[in-house]
C-alpha cells in the first residue's frame, strides 16, 4: 500500500448526506499567547501552554490541539486565567489515535468503499483486508491494487494531531485565557563542556553548552525556557522508556555568550533560566550557550594508584597498575572566573599541537558541582611515565601480625622532570616502620607520596609497614 493514494471525500458519495453534529470548539497553536517549558534531567518536561479563546456559556466540548504526543495525561491541569471561578471541568480526555493511511484502512475493514479507475469510472467494493489489500466486488474477491481508493468520510475516532478534549461548564460567554499544564516525556537536556588547554597545561578556556533534544511530538515556539539540574526522584514505572542522545561538542574558542542562563537555588536543586526566549522544534537538537570563561587556572596531576592486595601472602614479584593516570583539576570559584553551579555533563578537552591545530586529548563526566567545589577530570594514562610495584619482603611476625616492604619504581621518559603522586592502600591496624620519602596519611587506610622524577631518569619509593589484623 506504499504507492496507494488515499483520497478522503467529505461529501456524501453514497447517497444523501447524513446530518453531522456541530464540531466542538478547537483551540489550536494559533491561539497560543505564551508557552513555558521546564526541562528536567531524565527525559521529563513540564509544559505550561497559555491560549486565548471564546467559550460559549453553558456546557461545551473544547478540543485543545497541538499538544505533546508523549504527554502524561494523568498530569494535565487546565485553569482559566481570566475567570478561574467561572470555568469548571466536567470531563477530560486525551485522544492520540492519529490519522494515518494505515489507520484509515483498518477503520474501513468490512465497510463499503469506492475504487476509481483512470477513465473516471468506479466500482463499489467491500474492503476485506488491509493486507494486500483484498476487496469484494460483485461477489468476486480481488487482491492487490484495483484503482484509486476513495473513502466516504473521516472516522470520528481518528485525530490528525494529539488532542486534549475537555467537557467544560462555562458561566459567561466572553474571551478568556486558559492555561493547560502537563508533564511530557521525550524531551531531555544535558550539559556539555569544552576545555581548551594552553601549551603549559596551566590555563584553559572553558565553554559550556546546554544540549536539548526534543522528541516529545510538539513544537514550543518562542518559549520561556527553564532547566532543572539535580536528582529529582520519580516513582518507578513497570516499564521505562527513554532515549539517550550523545552529541560531540566542537572545540570552540572563548567568546562572550549573547544570552545567559541565570542560576538560582531551587528546593534542593538548581534552576537555570534562559535570558530571553527560544523556539524548540519537534525532532530537533538545540544547543544554547551556558557559560564561557577564559584563562581558568588548571592543575595537572599525575597519579599512580597502588594495588589493593598482596599484603597477607608472598607473591614473588607482582606487577600491578603500571599505568600512571593523568588528571586535570579546577576549582569552581569566582577567583578562577567561574563560580556558577555546574550541572552534570560530559567535558571534552582539547589542546593545540605544534602546528596550532586543536587535538582532542580526553573526556570525562563531571557531576553536579556547586560553587567553590573542585572538578576533577580523568584524561587518560601517561605514555612516557611508567610505574612498577614490587613486594620486596613479606614476614609473619606473630598471630595476625605481618611486616611488608614495597618498592615502587617510577620511570620518566619525558624531557622534563615530572612529579608523580603515589596513592598506597594500607589495610588493618598499621604503622610505617621505614620510608625513603615523606608521606601523608590522607585517610585511615591510605598513604600519599609526592615523588619527583628527573627528566629521562627514574626514582624509587621504598617503604616498610607493620600490619595487624
Amino acid at each position: 500500500m506504499r504507492n496507494q493514494v488515499i483520497a478522503l471525500v467529505m461529501l456524501a458519495v453514497f447517497g444523501a448526506a447524513r446530518p453531522v453534529a456541530a464540531a466542538p470548539a478547537g483551540v489550536t497553536r494559533d491561539d497560543q499567547r505564551e508557552v513555558m517549558v521546564t526541562i528536567y534531567n531524565g527525559n521529563l518536561g513540564l509544559v505550561k501552554d497559555l491560549r486565548e479563546t471564546r467559550l460559549p456559556a453553558g456546557v461545551t466540548e473544547v478540543r485543545f490541539i497541538d499538544v505533546a504526543a508523549m504527554i502524561d495525561p494523568t498530569t494535565v491541569h487546565l485553569k482559566s486565567v481570566t475567570d478561574p471561578a467561572g470555568l469548571r471541568i466536567l470531563e477530560q480526555n486525551y485522544e492520540y489515535d492519529l490519522l494515518t493511511s494505515q489507520k484509515l484502512l483498518e477503520k474501513y475493514v468490512g465497510r463499503k468503499v469506492r475504487l476509481y479507475q483512470s477513465d473516471g469510472t468506479f466500482h463499489d467494493a467491500t474492503l476485506l483486508s488491509t493486507d494486500g489489500p483484498v476487496f469484494e466486488i460483485n461477489g468476486q474477491i480481488h487482491m492487490g491494487h484495483y484503482g484509486r481508493l476513495v473513502l466516504p468520510s473521516l472516522p470520528e475516532n481518528l485525530v490528525s494531531k494529539p488532542t486534549l478534549v475537555w467537557l467544560l461548564r462555562n458561566q459567561t460567554a466572553r474571551p478568556q485565557r486558559v492555561e493547560a499544564s502537563y508533564l511530557t516525556g521525550g524531551v531531555t537536556w544535558k550539559a556539555d563542556y569544552v576545555m581548551v588547554l594552553d601549551a603549559a597545561d596551566r590555563l584553559a578556556d572553558l565553554t559550556g553548552w546546554v544540549t536539548i533534544d526534543n522528541k516529545s511530538g510538539a513544537t514550543y515556539g518562542n518559549a520561556a525556557l527553564k532547566l532543572v539540574a539535580g536528582d529529582v526522584n520519580r516513582a518507578p514505572e513497570p516499564r521505562r522508556e527513554g532515549r539517550v542522545l550523545e552529541m560531540a561538542a566542537k572545540a570552540a574558542s572563548y567568546a562572550d555568550a549573547s544570552r545567559d542562563f541565570k542560576s538560582e537555588g531551587f528546593f534542593e536543586y538548581h534552576l537555570y533560566t534562559l535570558d530571553g526566549r527560544t523556539t524548540i522544534k519537534d525532532n530537533q537538537t538545540k544547543q544554547l550557550s551556558l557559560l564561557a570563561a577564559a584563562e581558568v587556572p588548571i592543575t595537572k596531576e599525575l597519579i599512580y594508584y597502588g594495588a589493593q592486595d598482596y599484603y597477607r601472602t608472598s607473591y614473588g614479584v607482582p606487577i600491578s597498575n603500571q599505568k600512571v593516570g593523568v588528571y586535570l583539576e579546577v576549582k569552581n570559584s569566582k577567583e578562577n572566573r567561574l563560580g556558577m553551579p555546574l550541572p552534570k555533563g560530559k567535558i571534552r578537552v582539547y589542546k593545540a599541537d605544534r602546528s596550532g591545530s586543536q587535538q582532542f586529548i580526553g573526556e570525562d563526566w563531571v557531576d553536579h558541582t556547586p560553587m567553590d567545589e573542585r572538578v576533577k577530570i580523568k584524561m587518560g594514562n601517561a605514555f612516557d611515565l611508567v610505574g612498577e610495584r614490587t613486594q620486596k619482603d613479606f614476614r609473619k611476625l606473630g598471630s595476625n601480625l605481618y611486616e611488608v616492604e614495597w618498592e615502587i619504581a617510577l620511570r620518566n621518559h619525558k624531557t622534563e622532570a615530572q612529579t608523580v603522586t603515589v596513592i598506597e592502600p594500607v589495610p588493618g591496624d598499621w604503622q610505617v616502620t621505614a620510608s625513603n620519602h615523606s608521606y601523608e596519611k590522607i585517610e585511615a587506610h591510605t598513604l600519599k607520596y609526592q615523588i619527583a622524577v628527573p627528566r629521562e631518569s627514574s626514582a624509587k619509593l621504598v617503604y616498610r609497614v607493620r600490619i595487624r589484623f
